[in-house]
């Protein structure tokens, strides 16, 4: 069992930035990747980025270039996802997402609003 813990959402303004952070009890090193998935109200959840124990890195098409996933080379606990430029449509409540080579893991998720 990975315990998984979002923390660092808000309310910010279209344009502004947010950091999101994501810390299991896993490190990503002994995972196959962490990722960030986001539900809109109304909508199905949906995948906007991931990054692997190796480094590499996917986005969801309309965040690539505003958006970075990143890894706490202190805390290999930790990932985060930097939020840069941001849009009404981003709005939602974001999950981490624990992918094991075994199961997947989910945290509560931590509510996103932008809005002017």
């Amino acid at each position: 069992q990975v315990q998984v813990v979002e923390s660092g959402g808000g309310l910010v303004q279209p344009g502004g930035s947010l950091r999101l952070s994501c810390a299991a009890s896993m490190s990503l090193d002994h995972m196959y990747a962490m990722a960030w998935l986001r539900q809109a109200p109304g909508e199905t959840r949906e995948f906007v980025a991931r990054i692997k124990s190796g480094g590499e890195t996917l986005y969801l098409d309309s965040v690539e270039g505003r958006f970075t996933i990143s890894r706490d080379n202190a805390n290999k606990n930790t990932v985060y996802l930097q939020m840069n430029n941001m849009e009404v449509a981003d709005t939602g409540v974001y999950f981490c997402r624990a992918e094991t080579w075994g199961e997947n893991y989910w945290g509560q998720g931590t509510q996103v609003t932008v809005a002017s």
